[in-house]
Order: structure tokens, then sequence, then C-alpha cells
């Protein structure tokens, strides 16, 4: 019986973690210096989304992410009629950086995590 109850707490573990949502700050550095500030929710082991504005414009993504790739690319979407495709690296779980290539051509550099609350 004890055993029995080991593997049930183990497995509510697991579960609550794979349904933990974790919130964290986003920069993004556009076009000309112009600066988006935002946030990123992550759903552990799943993937997540994002959205940042800059008081005018306002872009979102999403995201998926698997256990053991650090690496991941994305769609952007703005509502200023701008589209991009982003590749981010996580450093851990909730903390990372990169880039974003934006249909007019510019590069967008972001940072999530501790990186984007220092900006």
């Amino acid at each position: 019986m004890k055993r029995f109850v080991q593997i049930v707490a183990v497995l509510a573990l697991g579960v609550s973690l794979t349904a933990c949502d974790v919130a964290y700050p986003v920069t993004v550095i556009g076009k000309d210096g112009m600066t988006f500030r935002g946030s990123a929710t992550n759903t552990f082991l799943e993937g997540g989304s994002f959205h940042a504005t800059n008081g005018t414009s306002v872009c979102v993504g999403q995201y998926k992410q698997y256990q053991d790739i650090k690496t991941v690319s994305f769609p952007v979407n703005c509502n200023n009629g701008l589209t991009g495709i982003g590749t981010a690296h996580f450093d851990n779980a909730t903390h990372g950086s990169g880039f974003v290539t934006m249909s007019d051509g510019s590069r967008w550099q972001f940072l999530f995590g501790k990186g984007a609350a220092r900006i």
C-alpha cells in the first residue's frame, strides 16, 4: 500500500508540472531602436505564447517547446501589418534570447526572462 501511495504521489506531481504556467517579461528591440515590452507564458514542456507592445503596435506569437530542444522557431504577427519568423534560444525554461526576421526585411532582437527585465 505504501508503494502505491508513492506512485500516485509521483504521478500527481508529474500531472501538476505539465499544467504549470510560468509568466516572464519580454523586451523586443525593433527597427530603429523601437522598443516593445510585454510578457510570455510558458506551459511546462508544451510551449507558450507572447505579446509585446510599443504603445501603438502589438505583436504576438505562439511556439512549441519540447523537452530536449533548446531552440524553437515561431511565427510573429503584428497589428500594424508586419509578420515575421522568430528563433528563440532557451538558456532555461524562462530565460533566453533570439531574433525575429520581419516581413519588411528588418531583424529584431528580443530577450525574455531576467535579461528582458534589465532593459
